[in-house]
């Protein structure tokens, strides 16, 4: 197992293959809208994107989980001023879904509001000003795509609480992780930890191409 894991980008193909096994059947085709799309693309290029938001390769591998899977419930836990909501939003916007993400900050919560009605995806996405540790476990689900991307430390509790909502075939992912996490002392061991001695979940770090800092989980069962 210790030399399967050595090769991430290789777990990341198998690890979608068995999603594709255990998600339900597609029941739909993907919803085409080459002007959103249009708009989409450009307000992301444009955007100078600090504030703690994820690079570009991840928010193109958020996408493609999305896409792939067909997912049509999403969380994400930490919206800061929206990048990675506007990639998942544009994901949803095909598959005929809707993001739930939380902010605590009001600052960035009203400019990722703005972002978002700016990239033309408002209707896509459900924004909560909000203390995501009291606001995550009060929520009902169920959820087929999580992304965590809030204070580190907390990363657990997030997926403690979110995990039970999950969709058999659902993927949790989380951000600024790796398969070294464990290795260190906090939130962030504490997580990687907890979610790779789950027997339900199968978990692989970095992306497609072992670069990224996602882990990546889909449940296998409940």
């Amino acid at each position: 197992m210790r030399n399967i894991l050595r090769h991430s980008s290789t777990i990341f193909s198998l690890s979608l293959c068995v999603s594709f096994l255990i998600s339900p059947v597609l029941s739909q085709e993907l919803k085409e809208n080459p002007d959103l799309d249009k708009k989409v693309r450009e307000f992301i290029d444009s955007y100078r994107w600090r504030d703690m938001n994820i690079p570009e390769s991840d928010g193109q591998i958020l996408y493609d989980l999305i896409i792939e899977n067909n997912y049509t419930k999403a969380l994400e836990i930490g919206t800061s001023t929206g990048h990675s909501g506007i990639w998942i939003a544009w994901a949803l916007s095909k598959t005929g879904g809707k993001l739930i993400t939380i902010e605590i900050n009001e600052y960035r919560y009203r400019r990722a509001l703005s972002n978002f009605e700016e990239a033309g995806l408002s209707e896509y996405i459900d924004a909560r000003l909000a203390d995501a540790h009291e606001l995550v476990p009060q929520l009902k689900g169920p959820f087929d795509f999580v992304f965590s991307d809030a204070d580190k430390y907390w990363y657990k509790n997030y997926a403690v609480a979110v995990l039970p909502k999950l969709e058999v075939g659902g993927c949790f992912t989380a951000h600024n992780v790796s398969r070294f996490g464990r290795r260190r002392s906090g939130g962030i061991g504490e997580f990687v930890d907890y979610i790779t001695s789950l027997p339900n979940l199968e978990t692989t770090f970095g992306g497609p191409t072992g670069r990224s800092s996602l882990s990546i989980s889909y449940k296998k069962s409940d």
